[in-house]
C-alpha cells in the first residue's frame, strides 16, 4: 500500500541567503546560445523552436546570489512516498526535487544522490544544487524555482490510493504546472503526471526537461544512432551515436569537456534513456510520446569539470552525469503552447537490468525488450489515461506552501484551475503592495529606506503602473516593466521623473546607470553609479540622525554589497580606479571578506597597477560561491597577474583552450 509521510533530512548545507535586491535589467547571462553558423541545415521544425522567443530577462524574478559555502549540519523538509518496491524523497522546498530514489527489493539507491547541500550558480536566477530529479519549467537553463518552495498535497489517485501533488507557478512565462507523483499497487516504477496550463489569450512559449542525476560510472543508452552535441565553445553539430572522434560517448568519463548530447529518437520509437553500471543495474526513464527528446550532460574528464564536481559536492564523494527527457530535441528551443490550452504526458522511472556491453543496436535490443518486459509501452499509455482524470482532483491534506505568486495572478485574472488551487491565504508580504494596486488602485510607499521590492512586468501590470498615481516608487516600477517590454526609452523617462521627487534616489539612479550601460554610455554609467552608491551610504545615516528608529542592518549591507559591486564593475570599466576604491573602502568588512568581492578585490588591485598585492588575494586564497557556469574571469585576471599555468582550484574552464 502506497504511503505519504512527512521527513526531515539532516545534512551539510550551506544557507540561502538573501536574494539580490536590485531587479535584473541586464542581458539574461545564459551560456547555451547557438552560432550562427549551425542554424543553416537544422531541421525545419527545430529551427523554428530555436528562434521561438528564447528569454532575453529573469523579470520579474530575483537574482539569488546570497548564499556562500560555509555548510553545517541543517534540518530540510522532505516528502517520502513508498510502496513495497520503492521509495522517493521529495524537497518540496527546493523545487519540489526528487532527492532519492531507492529500490527496495534490492537495496539499491538509483539516483546520484548529494551528500551535502551547496548551492551554486547554475540556474537562470543564480542558487541551483546537483543531485536527484528536478523539474525545468520556464526557460532554457535550470528553472529560477530549483531553491524555492512549491505547493505539495495529498490527492486521489487513479487505482484508489493517493498521489502527491506538487504544483506552482512558474513566473518567467507566467505558467502554473504540476507534477503529480504516485505508485501503482506492487510497481517498481514511480509514475509522474506533469500538466502545464496556458491560461492566457495568446500563445506562450514553454520548455520542460526533467534532469535524472545518476552517477558517471555508467553506460547510458537511449534509442538513438545520432545526436546533437553542444558544448561551451557554442558549437551545435551532428555526431554519430555511440562513438565519434575516436571514443565511445555513451560512457561519460571518455568525454574530457563538459558537453550535451542531444540523442535523436526517430519518430515512432519508443521514448526512453537508462545508465547502466557494469554489472547491467541502474536506472531507466520512460515517458508517453510527448515528452519526445533526451540528452546525456557529461562534465568530462578535463581539470574544468573536475573542479565543478568537486564543487558541488565534497571531493571524494563521486561524480555524477545527468540523462534527460523534454518536449523538445534540444535545450535551446521553446515550444509554442496555444492559448487557453495545456500540455501533459506521463513519465515512469524505474530500476533495468540489462547487458550495457557489446554492439550498439544490440544492447538497445536487449534494454528495450527488459524494458518492455518489466513496464510495457502499452501500460505507460494506459497509466496516462488513467491518469488524466485524477489531474482536476481537489488536493487534500496540505503538505507544503510554495509563493504567493499564483494566488496574486488568480485573483486579478479571475483563473479557474481544477488540481491546483492558488489560494489568497498563501499571499505574503512580497505580494502585498501589488494586492494593494490591484484593489485600491494605488501602490503604498515603502518604509523609509527600504529597497523598492519585486517589480511586476506583465502587461496588466504595467496597465495598472500607467494609470496609478505617479509617485517615485510607481515611476520605477513602471520604468523596470517597460524596461522588459523593451520600451528602453519611456523606461528612462519614468526613472528620470521619478528621481526629481524621490527621498530616496539611488534604486532610480541605478537603473539609469544600467541603462546608460546598455546604450554605451559607459561615463555617464559610471557617473550614476557613483551617485547611487553615495546616495545610498548617506541616507540611512541622515535617518539614524533625526530619529532613533534603527535601519534594518541586514537589508542595507545586502542592498550595498549589490550596488557597490554594480558600481566597482562600473568605474574601472572606465578607468576610474580612485573613484572604484572609494567605493570599495565604505563597504561593510564582512562584505569584503566573501570571496566575490576578494576577486573583485583583486581585479580592483591590478587595475592599481598593484600586481603584486592582486597576486596575494590569490595566494591568500578565495572562493567565489557564486561563480556562473562556464565563467572564465578567473582564470583572465590571473593570465594577467603570473605567467604560470592557473591553479587546479581556480580552474573552472568548461571547453577547449581557443587555437
Amino acid at each position: 500500500m502506497t504511503t505519504i509521510r512527512r521527513e526531515v533530512l539532516s545534512l551539510p548545507a550551506a544557507p540561502l541567503g538573501p536574494d539580490n535586491p536590485l531587479p535584473p535589467l541586464r542581458p539574461l547571462d545564459e551560456a547555451h546560445r547557438i552560432d550562427e553558423r549551425d542554424r543553416a541545415g537544422l531541421p525545419r521544425d527545430m529551427a523554428r523552436q530555436v528562434d521561438y522567443e528564447p528569454l532575453r530577462s529573469l523579470l520579474p524574478v530575483r537574482v539569488r546570489d546570497g548564499y556562500d559555502r560555509r555548510r553545517e549540519a541543517r534540518q530540510v523538509d522532505a516528502l517520502v512516498i513508498e510502496n513495497d518496491r520503492l521509495r522517493a524523497t521529495v524537497l518540496p522546498g527546493l523545487g519540489g526535487r526528487i532527492a532519492s530514489l531507492h529500490h527496495k527489493p534490492t537495496d539499491r539507491e538509483l539516483l546520484y544522490v548529494n551528500p551535502v547541500l551547496q548551492p551554486a550558480n547554475f540556474a537562470l536566477n543564480g542558487a541551483w544544487f546537483s543531485g536527484g530529479i528536478e523539474w525545468n519549467i520556464g526557460a532554457t537553463g535550470h528553472t529560477t524555482l530549483s531553491c524555492s518552495p512549491v505547493h505539495a498535497a495529498r490527492v486521489p489517485a487513479p487505482d484508489g490510493g493517493e498521489m502527491l501533488r506538487l504544483w506552482e507557478w512558474e513566473r518567467l512565462r507566467d505558467l502554473p504546472f504540476q507534477v503529480d507523483l504516485w505508485l501503482p499497487e506492487g510497481s517498481d516504477f514511480l509514475h509522474v503526471g506533469v500538466r502545464i496550463r496556458n491560461p492566457h489569450e495568446r500563445p506562450v512559449p514553454t520548455y520542460w526537461w526533467s534532469n535524472i542525476a545518476v552517477p558517471e560510472e555508467r553506460r547510458v543508452l537511449a534509442p538513438a544512432d545520432e545526436a546533437y552535441h553542444f558544448g561551451y565553445e557554442r558549437r551545435l553539430r551532428r555526431v554519430p551515436v555511440p562513438s565519434y572522434g575516436g571514443a565511445d560517448r555513451t560512457y561519460p568519463l571518455n568525454s574530457t569537456y563538459a558537453a550535451d548530447y542531444f540523442y535523436e529518437v526517430p519518430d515512432g520509437r519508443r521514448r526512453w534513456i537508462a545508465a547502466l553500471d557494469e554489472h547491467g543495474h541502474g536506472l531507466a526513464q520512460t515517458s508517453t510520446d510527448v515528452l519526445r527528446g533526451r540528452k546525456l550532460f557529461v562534465w568530462g574528464t578535463g581539470p574544468g569539470g573536475r573542479r565543478w564536481q568537486e564543487w558541488l559536492t565534497e571531493p571524494g564523494t563521486g561524480g555524477y552525469c545527468e540523462i534527460q527527457a523534454g518536449l523538445a530535441r534540444t535545450q535551446l528551443e521553446h515550444v509554442r503552447l496555444e492559448a487557453e490550452s495545456e500540455v501533459s504526458w506521463l513519465e515512469a522511472y524505474g530500476p533495468l537490468d540489462a547487458a550495457p556491453e557489446g554492439e550498439w543496436h544490440a544492447v538497445l535490443r536487449g534494454a528495450e525488450e527488459r524494458l518492455e518486459a518489466v513496464l510495457p509501452r502499452a501500460d505507460v499509455d494506459a497509466a496516462y489515461r488513467a491518469w488524466q482524470p485524477y489531474a482536476d482532483a481537489e488536493p487534500g491534506e496540505t503538505l507544503a506552501t510554495g509563493s504567493g505568486w499564483g494566488a496574486l495572478e488568480v485573483l486579478r485574472a479571475g483563473w479557474k484551475l481544477p488540481g491546483t488551487p492558488f489560494e489568497e491565504n498563501t499571499l505574503g508580504d512580497e505580494q502585498r503592495p501589488w494586492l494593494h494596486l490591484l484593489r485600491a488602485g494605488s501602490l503604498p510607499e515603502p518604509g523609509h529606506h527600504e529597497p523598492p521590492g519585486d517589480t511586476l512586468v506583465a502587461r496588466p501590470w504595467r496597465d495598472m503602473l500607467e494609470t496609478t498615481a505617479a509617485t517615485p516608487l510607481a515611476e520605477y516600477h513602471l520604468g523596470v516593466a517597460q524596461w522588459h517590454g523593451d520600451d528602453r526609452a519611456q523606461a528612462v523617462r519614468s526613472w528620470e521623473r521619478g528621481l526629481k521627487t524621490a527621498a530616496a534616489g539611488w534604486p532610480l539612479l541605478r537603473c539609469l546607470a544600467v541603462a546608460d550601460r546598455e546604450d554605451g554610455h559607459h561615463e555617464r554609467a559610471a557617473d550614476r553609479y557613483a551617485e547611487a552608491f553615495d546616495d545610498l551610504c548617506e541616507r540611512p545615516r541622515e535617518r539614524r540622525e533625526e530619529t532613533d528608529v534603527r535601519v534594518d542592518d541586514a537589508e542595507r549591507t545586502a542592498v550595498a554589497a549589490a550596488l557597490g559591486r554594480e558600481a566597482i564593475e562600473a568605474l574601472l570599466a572606465v578607468g576610474r580606479t580612485a573613484d572604484a576604491r572609494a567605493v570599495w573602502d565604505r563597504l561593510d568588512p564582512e562584505t569584503r571578506a566573501r570571496g566575490r568581492f576578494r576577486l573583485t578585490e583583486a581585479e580592483l588591485l591590478a587595475a592599481e597597477d598593484r600586481r603584486e598585492a592582486a597576486r596575494a588575494v590569490f595566494d591568500e586564497g578565495f572562493e567565489v560561491a557564486d561563480l556562473r557556469e562556464g565563467a572564465e574571469s578567473i582564470g583572465r585576471l590571473w593570465a594577467r597577474l603570473d605567467d604560470e599555468p592557473l591553479p587546479a582550484r581556480h580552474d573552472f574552464r568548461m571547453r577547449p583552450d581557443e587555437g
